[in-house]
């Protein structure tokens, strides 16, 4: 059944397992005080002794923007069980933004004040950006020092190639200390040394 009655008649659930972020709650209320005529098509569900089921956020926003009146659909002969149920499927999201149709469609200015977060994806390349740059290590002990060297200098076809390699790989197991090779290159040159080192049990 579905009326419109006085916002303190309704109670809200206090078993409610969803939350709202402030700024999220701040956009709510604003949208609500916008357009209140969404309240009328999308009504705030509850029981017979008008617990919510769902809608608790917006009867919350509904609250905190001064509306006097709500719309309410009323479901009867529930279990408990049943509302559990719908309470977790209600707020369950099933599909996904198709983020392309959004940018080249809609305002993303008006999607932030509606309450869309609109993800940084330029924040997202520079990330994979740093991820090619990560320091790739080789490590060895030092009776393994003659046997790198040997096993660069047949991954090297040419004195050009093994002085290019030799470049960015600093060995420094001379002192009779441990041995590392580090690369700070961000073609990932490194990560193929390491296979072939591998190959030949070098490593």
């Amino acid at each position: 059944m579905r009326k419109q009655v006085d916002v303190s008649l309704i109670l809200s659930n206090s078993h409610n397992p969803r939350i709202i972020k402030d700024d999220k709650f701040k956009s709510l209320v604003e949208s609500l005080k916008g357009f209140p005529e969404m309240l009328e098509i999308r009504p705030i569900v509850v029981d017979e002794s008008m617990m919510v089921l769902g809608g608790n956020m917006r009867l919350k926003a509904c609250r905190e923007a001064g509306i006097k009146k709500i719309w309410i659909h009323v479901v009867e002969g529930w279990t408990e069980d049943q509302k559990k149920e719908f309470i977790i499927k209600d707020n369950v999201g099933v599909g996904e933004w198709d983020w392309n149709a959004l940018a080249n469609d809609w305002d993303a200015e008006k999607l932030e004040d509606w309450g869309l977060d609109i993800p940084d994806f330029t924040q997202e390349k520079e990330d994979d950006d740093l991820e090619q740059n990560e320091i790739i290590e080789l490590s060895y002990p030092q009776k393994d020092y003659d046997k790198v060297k040997e096993g660069l200098s047949k991954i090297a076809s040419t004195p050009e190639k093994l002085q290019r390699i030799w470049q960015d790989l600093k060995i420094l197991s001379r002192d009779g200390k441990k041995g590392k090779a580090e690369t700070r290159t961000e073609d990932q040159r490194a990560v193929k040394i390491e296979a072939q080192l591998q190959g030949n049990g070098l490593r």
